[in-house]
């Protein structure tokens, strides 16, 4: 991404916005570029060979920001200077990506880039699958922000990748563990790794426990669907509201109880056996 945005600042690809500032915003990423540009030169491929050989350093540039500390990290988001934040988004489920998100995810004229996948049931998916409004920090940000996302810049190896990974195996594995990516995928990457090197594979749900010698499950447990937050946070309000109503019920109950006071003994006793059989009826 460094690279990308050195690219477009040397280009002159942004117009209106010339010098714009880009803060690197995590400190894991800040600590793995330190040592990306400690690496031998030779390891790169040969469009950074050529660049070094120029003396360009392809992840430094002109107004580029290292944030480090959180006070560093709030004084971005109150600066309103036109600028990219490159934050580690852990799909948006935790670190200073979610500050950033609730400030900006209500402004029209911000952008939000992903350059990485996002799983079902994150905030990630959720934003790009199209949610209207999400919560953060407890409260409800409407999304106003365009969402984007740039395919292919991920570190992981993809199908072939892993195909070609396993192929390299002079002994082959005796079982094959698939404990990542989401279940329709594992699964079928299970069945093509049975189908071209005849492996024994297994897709382990959480839970589930292998006894390495014997090659036998221990304890092997079932997949459960995961709700995507949002879904799961409306049916938590709806319980609230339902649940409010209930205990104004009996508070109303109860006033008209207490109205009751003085009369004929045979109503009384008929409005208790009523009160009764209902406590009756819905207790568990």
């Amino acid at each position: 991404m460094l690279d990308l945005l050195r690219r477009i600042k040397t280009e002159g690809l942004v117009k209106g916005h010339d010098g714009f500032p880009v803060y690197v915003d995590s400190p894991l990423a800040n600590e793995a570029t330190a040592i990306f540009l400690q690496s031998d030169p030779m390891a790169f491929n040969e469009n950074m060979r050529e660049l070094f050989s120029k003396g360009i350093n392809p992840l430094v540039f002109p107004d580029l920001k290292i944030s480090v500390s959180a006070d560093e990290s709030k004084a971005i988001n109150f600066d309103e200077t036109p600028k990219v934040i490159i934050s580690a988004s852990g799909m948006c489920e935790a670190g200073r990506i979610r500050h950033h998100l609730k400030h900006n995810l209500w402004k029209k004229e911000s952008t939000v880039v992903f350059a990485g996948y996002q799983a079902n049931g994150t905030l990630g998916r959720a934003l790009l699958d199209g949610a209207k409004e999400v919560r953060l920090f407890g409260e409800t940000i409407a999304v106003e922000a365009e969402i984007a996302s740039i395919p292919g810049m991920s570190g992981h190896a993809d199908k072939a990748g892993l195909l070609d990974w396993v192929s390299g195996f002079e002994k082959k594995p005796q079982i094959v563990f698939i404990n990542h990516g989401e279940d329709s995928v594992a699964l079928n990457f299970a069945q093509t790794l049975r189908e071209q090197f005849s492996l024994e594979t297994v897709v382990p749900f959480s839970g589930t426990s292998y006894d390495l010698i014997t090659g036998e499950a221990v304890i092997k447990t079932e997949g459960i669907r995961v709700e995507k937050k949002e879904q799961r946070q409306q049916r938590d309000e709806r319980a609230v509201k339902v649940f409010t109503r209930l205990m104004s019920a009996c508070e109303k109950l109860m006033r008209v109880a207490r109205s009751c006071e003085g009369m004929a003994n045979k109503e009384l006793a008929k409005f208790a056996d009523q009160v009764d059989q209902l406590a009756d009826k819905w207790s568990r």
